[in-house]
């Protein structure tokens, strides 16, 4: 007999965050996967949800492609097995394992419709915009959402493939060519996974700055320079170490003054990446891009990118050793995770078990 109710955490509001019992969903259109969920990492965008929200999560009218508005449940980092294919999937069989791709963009079929479905005005996430979650023990999705795990990669390592894919397509979507420099502004989970995706890309210097200390400590183990801006100027210092500014400056902070130094960390003819998601208005003089000739240039989250993440996964970049800090199970969600988060700098990655 298949269980018809399972935990879920579901936000209600910011800082309303319950784990309770909910539907199990169930497969409603030919083209769905239903995934039993193995493991989910908490995601500083759902800190922002859950401290400062709604952002992603609709409220008031339902978003149009998940159909869904608030209540709903979160998670969108996750990993798990196939149990159940609707009858026209082919992309994976039940018994599978397979990595999520959470984007809500068009689809037909069991495809995207755009080329760069990242970019459509309706963009959301399973998990942040309605339609199920990977904090729950099951949740449904469209077959053009999951990719098949490779066998010697764990269920753990999945469910970094998405905050993996982030940092890819930043560096990616940059001018780096093997043998530049690069700084990352921020040493959370998103900047040392970039600082993993430009070592992939052959960055010479990579330089990292931060303030909190185990932050620094994970980004030096992972090979870069750490520059502490509370010790010294890090515009300064950072010209200084690359002999007069880096090829590529990655802001991953989402702070209005550190889009500034990352302005400054760069050359002549430089670029800046802005990575992050913005709660408000930043400055910037426009004539720092302007005589210099820079460029800068945003991305949001990823596409076509997640098999080039899970095969540089497989030569041993991203490791769930280097990022995973705290395991918990999913009834424990709110104190030891989310607030976790909120008061522990120390903590990088936290992976949520709904199914334990």
């Amino acid at each position: 007999m298949s269980q018809s109710s399972m935990q879920a955490a579901v936000w209600y509001a910011a800082k309303d965050l319950r784990v309770e019992q909910v539907p199990v969903p169930t497969i409603s259109d030919p083209h769905e996967v239903k995934v039993k969920v193995a493991a989910c990492g908490i995601c500083g965008s759902d800190l922002h949800e859950y401290a400062a929200g709604p952002i992603f999560i609709p409220v008031g009218k339902p978003h149009p492609i998940s159909g869904e508005q608030a209540p709903i449940i979160m998670g969108h980092e996750f990993a798990g097995e196939v149990v159940e294919i609707g009858e026209k999937v082919t992309r994976v069989k039940v018994g599978d394992r397979v990595a999520i791709e959470p984007i809500l963009s068009p689809n037909k079929d069991g495809a995207y419709q755009m080329e760069r479905y990242n970019l459509t005005p309706l963009l959301g996430f399973h998990g942040l915009s309605g339609g199920g979650g990977g904090f729950s023990e099951f949740t449904v999705m469209g077959e053009h959402m999951v990719h098949q795990l490779p066998d010697d990669l764990s269920f753990e390592q999945g469910a970094l493939v998405e905050p993996a894919a982030v940092a890819l397509h930043a560096v990616r979507q940059s001018c780096l060519k093997a043998g530049d420099s690069a700084v990352v502004f921020g040493a959370g989970p998103i900047g040392l996974m970039t600082i993993e995706a430009l070592k992939a890309a052959g960055a010479a210097q990579i330089y990292a700055v931060e303030v909190a200390p185990s932050r620094k400590a994970k980004a030096e183990a992972l090979g870069a320079i750490v520059v502490d801006p509370q010790q010294e100027d890090a515009v300064t210092k950072l010209q200084a170490l690359s002999g007069g500014g880096v090829d590529v400056a990655f802001e991953v902070t989402g702070i209005p003054a550190v889009l500034n130094q990352a302005l400054h960390s760069t050359h002549e003819g430089g670029e800046v990446v802005v990575v992050s998601i913005w709660e408000g208005e930043a400055s910037f003089q426009p004539n720092d891009l302007v005589i210099k000739e820079r460029t800068m240039k945003g991305i949001i989250a990823y596409r076509h990118v997640y098999p080039a993440v899970m095969a540089l996964m497989q030569r041993g970049y991203f490791r769930v050793e280097d990022m995973v800090t705290q395991r918990i199970p999913l009834a424990d969600i709110v104190e030891e995770g989310f607030e976790a988060l909120l008061n522990d700098k120390a903590q990088v990655k936290i992976i949520v078990t709904p199914n334990h």
